[in-house]
């Protein structure tokens, strides 16, 4: 069945990066689309970037110029870049496939804590 398992999360001061990792079974990888989003406490599940099978991504707004998506294909894993982090990038990442506006896998999450 379709697996995807988010890591690479942590505390990390603002300012800082941090390197996110999204490992993916049980479908066709090359042919995916992978979608993060991030929820913070008491918010809405927020979409944070889409990268499609061609490589081709697009970045919330929130995050634009700070984030990068890539994909390893021979790895079956997808990564988000995360740089110059501040407080309010603080809440649980996932990965999801395939891109909205339909997500019908969701990884677990991995908690991003953007702390002094």
């Amino acid at each position: 069945q379709v697996q995807l398992v988010e890591s690479g999360g942590g505390l990390v001061q603002p300012g800082g990066f941090l390197r996110l990792s999204c490992a993916a079974s049980g479908f066709d990888f090359d042919s995916a689309a992978i979608s993060w989003f991030r929820q913070a406490p008491g918010q809405e599940r927020e979409g944070v970037s889409c990268i499609e099978s061609d490589g081709s991504a697009n970045y919330g707004e929130s995050v634009m110029g700070r984030f990068t998506t890539s994909r390893d294909n021979a790895k079956r894993t997808f990564y988000l870049q995360m740089n110059n982090l501040k407080p309010e990038d603080t809440a649980v990442y996932y990965c999801g496939t395939p891109c909205p506006p339909q997500v019908d896998y969701w990884g677990k999450g991995t908690l991003v804590n953007v702390s002094s």
